[in-house]
């Protein structure tokens, strides 16, 4: 008897110390800053983009659609940013690594695009969010100019 109940006040308190995690995610100071730099980058080459930073769980924290932007960049920018916190990787380079991939399932998700333009931000090792840019034509770079805006965004805040 004594021994299942050292079992049970065992098993009691290794799952109380694991009811609360802490996890690292940008701030919404950080997003503004991010998303704000990104659209500056895009409009200095004239282009109307629309930018999503989206946390580390992939929540939206912050959208920014320029005047004139395309209305699909709304939803594609966030599709942009999420795919690249969920891959943690640019959602260029998942779009590679999925066109080389014979499975399609990872593709239909939710949320998932194989387009450029999404960027994780990254503080040391973790990935704590990211942003997506779309609306850059494909005469003016298309995803790959999103990018070089989304990567300028990040540039400009200290992780």
């Amino acid at each position: 008897m004594k021994f299942a109940a050292a079992i049970a006040l065992a098993f009691t308190s290794s799952v109380s110390a694991q009811s609360v995690v802490n996890e690292v995610t940008i701030s919404t100071d950080a997003a503004i800053q991010v998303a704000t730099a990104a659209l500056a980058a895009c409009r200095q080459d004239g282009q109307k983009v629309t930018v999503s930073v989206v946390d580390h769980a992939g929540r939206e924290k912050i959208r920014l659609r320029d005047d004139g932007a395309s209305p699909h960049s709304e939803v594609h920018a966030f599709r942009k940013a999420y795919t690249a916190l969920t891959y943690k990787m640019n959602s260029a380079d998942y779009g590679k690594r999925a066109g080389e991939s014979r499975a399609i399932g990872p593709q239909l998700l939710p949320n998932i695009t194989t387009a450029a333009g999404g960027v994780p931000i990254r503080s040391g090792d973790r990935v704590i969010g990211a942003v997506g840019v779309s609306g850059t034509p494909g005469s003016g770079g298309g995803g790959e100019h999103d990018a070089k805006c989304a990567e300028a965004g990040i540039q400009k805040v200290k992780f």
